[in-house]
């Protein structure tokens, strides 16, 4: 479930106004309370919204709005994570998208169920391109959630820098004496093999958000 800021904060706003008020607002009130001026914007988020299976909408109807029982997650104070940037899933490249936390805006953000977050403490999102992690269920477009580590098991998956290359890529970490491979999860690629005091290991993927459209 993806959300952004302004998404959760507009069906924060609805579920308080039937709580307390016994009905919904209207378009123009929730602009009001979460900032938009533009009633289409405000259409366009509850759209996504009813889209995601969270909210019934009656576009006949100024207050039809319904808040559904999947809302529940969103609504009990889930986990939010920023979407640092993309990864190269095949050839390493740059990651110039790459930001720290602080200067994540409100659309890149991913909302993470409890059951996904209960157990670890920091973590972060990138999406994904390319096509080499396509045997482990991971294919362009699809969110990787990791959990910042610097040292790695050998099996891992992993979010590797190659310093000298000033590269990162998504592969699976193998530690070989005084080098790294990793390796892609297809059978048309090759591994890349690394000095190890050239690769920095940036986190581990304890989850995948599949990109469904």
């Amino acid at each position: 479930m993806v959300l952004t800021e302004k998404q959760r904060r507009i069906l924060v706003t609805i579920n308080e106004s039937i709580t307390r008020l016994g009905y919904p607002p209207t378009i123009r009130e929730i602009g009001k309370a979460v900032g938009i001026s533009s009633t289409s914007v405000v259409n366009y988020h509850l759209n996504k919204l009813k889209d995601q299976g969270l909210l019934e909408r009656d576009d006949q109807i100024s207050r039809g709005l319904k808040v559904m029982g999947r809302a529940a997650q969103v609504l009990s104070g889930n986990l939010r994570i920023p979407i640092l940037g993309t990864i190269q899933a095949g050839e390493p490249i740059p990651v110039l998208e790459s930001r720290t936390p602080a200067e994540t805006d409100e659309l890149d953000m991913v909302e993470l169920t409890a059951d996904m977050a209960q157990s670890h403490k920091a973590l972060f999102a990138l999406r994904v391109k390319g096509d080499s992690m396509i045997d482990a269920l991971i294919n362009e477009g699809d969110l990787v959630v990791l959990e910042p580590i610097e040292t790695a098991r050998n099996g891992d998956m992993v979010a590797a820098w190659i310093k000298d290359r000033e590269e990162t890529t998504l592969k699976h970490f193998y530690q070989e004496s005084d080098r790294v491979r990793l390796q892609p999860a297809n059978p048309t690629m090759q591994p890349i093999y690394v000095p190890a005091e050239q690769v920095r290991v940036q986190g581990r993927v304890v989850a995948v958000i599949r990109n469904l459209n």
